[in-house]
């Protein structure tokens, strides 16, 4: 198949986020589904966090996938100064992709403004849109933003939302919780549902233990650590009471980690060492490492609809999960995942409850991994994007 299609990314390796290596796996598998298809990659410059700083390329080539990574203005973390540089980015981006005519514009947006783009880039160009929406921005941003704000910016949200939205000709939803938020806004938009998955570095087997560990438990945390995780109101409660019987390494960066070292220190917690983002190859040995992978989600409402990528990576090694999450994500740890424990989030006294009932032992999840596996995944999602192309190219 021949053409030339566009993926707007906001993250791509070397960048550590799910978005980063859902949209790398998915290059992948367009190559190898369509060979003759030129690719085209417009993405940022590692951003995701700043204290995990890798080299990168502005210009890679290989074949017919040419990456190109635009810097990202820096900002002070805040919504106002976030949004004033995804905009210069934005613009930049959109002056980039002017520069070929595209068969098909894909986009895959956790915040409203990739896929925005994605909706001016294909309507500028004449191209058919296929958006891959990992989060419910509007819904979320009215559970984050103060009752006093939040007013203020939801009809322009909505609206921004819902022109972008009536833009595609496909709407992926990478959490079919998603659905019922979509079917109501947009009852006649196609929908089609390729979530996360499990990438080939998580699904080397799994060594059993069946005796528990001597001395404290070790927990591990690996991820974001912002407002939407809640990590500063749940773990400072959970860490002191659990002195003596846990130690817990958290790893990551975001914009509530100051927050919660100060929250930790407070309380007089000295059983938590927080470490800052790694690499996959260590990541998994720490992950190996563990006793317990620990997992939490604020308290909001829009979080309900939610399936977090880190659900995938933590089942694939049959460690232990302990989850503080609710709505789709509980329902389904409790149905697909065995051997992990989910108590509501922020809710540090079934936290503890919940931690007595997991086995602390390893134990393989071979259904789940093969049922979930990253390159299956994606290779249907290949299959689906590339009969979106139309069947003569743009000249």
């Amino acid at each position: 198949m021949t053409g030339r299609l566009l993926i707007l990314t906001l993250y791509y390796p070397p960048d550590l986020s799910a978005g980063a290596f859902r949209a790398s796996a998915l290059v992948q598998a367009l190559q190898e589904h369509s060979p003759g298809l030129a690719i085209d990659v417009i993405t940022s410059m590692p951003s995701r966090y700043q204290t995990f700083s890798v080299p990168a390329a502005e210009r890679e080539s290989d074949g017919m996938v040419t990456i190109r990574r635009l810097p990202l203005p820096p900002h002070r973390g805040d919504m106002r100064s976030q949004a004033l540089s995804y905009a210069r980015f934005a613009w930049r981006a959109a002056r980039v992709a002017s520069e070929h005519r595209y068969d098909l514009v894909f986009a895959t947006s956790s915040r409203l403004m990739t896929a925005t783009l994605g909706a001016w880039v294909s309507r500028r160009s004449g191209a058919p849109l296929y958006l891959d929406i990992r989060d419910l921005f509007v819904d979320t941003m009215n559970d984050v933003l103060s009752s006093r704000v939040a007013p203020l910016f939801r009809p322009v949200l909505s609206t921004m939302e819902r022109w972008t939205i009536r833009r595609a000709a496909n709407v992926n939803l990478v959490s079919p919780g998603f659905e019922s938020y979509f079917r109501r806004r947009y009852p006649h938009m196609p929908l089609s549902f390729f979530t996360n998955g499990i990438d080939d570095d998580f699904m080397k087997p799994v060594a059993t233990r069946s005796a528990k560990p001597d001395g404290p438990i070790t927990v591990v945390y690996a991820g974001n650590m912002g407002e939407g995780q809640g990590l500063h109101l749940i773990m400072p409660a959970v860490a002191a009471s659990l002195a003596g019987r846990a130690r817990f390494r958290l790893i990551g960066d975001g914009g509530r980690r100051a927050e919660l070292a100060e929250a930790l220190s407070v309380a007089g917690v000295t059983n938590v060492s927080m470490l800052p983002p790694m690499s996959r190859v260590d990541l998994i040995a720490e992950y190996q490492a563990a006793d317990v992978l620990f997992l939490h989600l604020n308290a909001y409402d829009a979080f309900t609809r939610v399936l977090p990528s880190k659900v995938f990576e933590y089942a694939a090694l049959g460690k232990p999960i302990w989850a503080g999450v609710a709505g789709f994500a509980a329902d389904f740890l409790r149905r697909e995942v065995s051997n992990a424990a989910v108590f509501p989030p922020c809710d540090a006294a079934a936290a503890l409850r919940a931690l007595d009932t997991l086995a602390l032992e390893s134990t393989p999840r071979e259904d789940f991994v093969r049922r979930y596996a990253r390159r299956d995944i994606m290779r249907r999602m290949a299959e689906d994007i590339a009969a979106h192309l139309p069947t003569e190219p743009n000249q």
